[in-house]
């Protein structure tokens, strides 16, 4: 689970505008380390499928919202990937 400071670092990072909280640029990266920290929580506890099916959806969530950010903009797309470091 974020912090609040974490999430505004991250939504400060990645916003358009100044009132930004929830493009999908945002949404993308506040999941993406989500992520990251939910594999670490993982690795230590391989057991845990509550976790695990968090995690699944989540992948599930980031993943639509790049196939809607890619029809929508792919300039903005390919921006995201880079800035995040996904595999295309």
């Amino acid at each position: 689970m974020l912090t609040p400071k974490e999430k505004e670092k991250i939504i400060s990072g990645y916003k358009l505008h100044n009132k930004d909280t929830g493009s999908a640029e945002v949404q993308i990266a506040l999941l993406s380390e989500e992520i990251k920290q939910l594999l670490l929580h993982l690795k230590k506890h391989s057991k845990d499928i509550h976790s695990r099916r968090g995690l699944l959806k989540m992948v599930s969530q980031r993943r639509k919202l790049l196939t809607y950010l890619k029809k929508e903009s792919i300039r903005r797309y390919n921006g995201i990937v880079e800035k995040i470091g996904l595999k295309k």
